[in-house]
């Protein structure tokens, strides 16, 4: 793109554009499309109470919540993806030692390895009725 020199497009890039149909997208626009939800929060707490039904409502709320207002990229993950990566990051760093073991120095794999039994326990308890 050639830029003029108070830095918006020159109006030789304007007219070559506009003749071919493309037309620039504002700053608005730009930052709203980032922030569109790749979900609808419904169809996540549905799926999330069907597949996980022991799991609290609050949590239910919560990772919905989570999965679609930040700004992550789940433009081609499946609803199950979004929520198993969801769960497992929550829980690991809400729920489990993972920071404590990371800031004494352990490696994050070796963390990651030790924390991921508790994890899996609550899993497996939210997706059966006990």
């Amino acid at each position: 793109m050639i830029k003029a020199r108070f830095g918006g497009p020159s109006l030789f890039w304007i007219l070559n554009n506009k003749a071919a149909g493309i037309t620039m997208k504002t700053r608005a626009q730009r930052r709203r499309e980032r922030r569109r939800q790749w979900f609808v929060q419904a169809e996540v707490e549905d799926f999330i109470r069907r597949e996980y039904p022991a799991c609290p409502e609050f949590a239910v709320v919560y990772f919905a919540t989570h999965i679609c207002t930040k700004p992550k990229n789940w433009r081609s993950a499946p609803i199950a993806e979004a929520v198993n990566a969801t769960m497992q990051n929550e829980l690991r760093h809400r729920m489990t030692d993972y920071d404590q073991l990371m800031l004494i120095g352990v490696q994050r794999k070796e963390a990651r390895r030790r924390v991921q039994p508790k994890i899996n326990a609550m899993i497996a308890r939210w997706k059966h009725l006990i």
